[in-house]
């Protein structure tokens, strides 16, 4: 009996000892896209720089994507990755372009604790720049509302 508690416990501490640090990725290695600082900064606009690189915020109600109603596809200012369709986009009264949901393996979720409380960040799936927040007081099927920085994307239009 006290020999198979004894490996039943070096079983345990085996098990628990491969889940180390040195096979976690950080958040910036899970992404395809690596650039330095200096060559985001080099590539990006000022504006773009700040939201998707420092994770800022633009000023509500600022962004042209706002206006967008004709199909296409939202996609990163960084790196031109598929992130929103038209047709899921809705006006949230918030100020910011607003989806109910993300293109399959466009975003990738974080958390945000800047504000002192928890947000559900959203970053872009490719290069890692934020976007913004989903949050769950969104319309329905998915109760979602996806809140995304205008100046983070670019539109493209769906071809006729």
């Amino acid at each position: 009996m006290k020999n198979t508690l004894y490996l039943l416990l070096i079983a345990c501490f085996s098990l628990v000892s491969c889940q180390g640090n040195a096979q976690k990725k950080t958040k910036e290695e899970q992404f395809k896209v690596q650039k330095t600082d200096a060559e985001w900064k080099k590539e990006l606009t000022a504006e773009e720089y700040y939201i998707l690189r420092k994770a800022g915020t633009e000023r509500p109600y600022s962004s042209e994507l706002n206006k967008i109603k004709e199909p296409g596809t939202f996609v990163c200012a960084a790196c031109e990755h598929p992130l929103y369709k038209t047709k899921y986009k809705f006006d949230s009264g918030t100020g910011w372009p607003s989806f109910d949901r993300p293109i399959e393996d466009g975003i990738f979720y974080s958390t945000d604790n800047k504000l002192g409380y928890t947000r559900d960040e959203v970053l872009c799936a490719n290069c890692g720049g934020h976007l913004g927040h989903v949050f769950n007081d969104g319309p329905q099927p998915t109760g979602k509302r996806y809140c995304m920085n205008g100046d983070a994307m670019h539109f493209i239009a769906a071809k006729q």
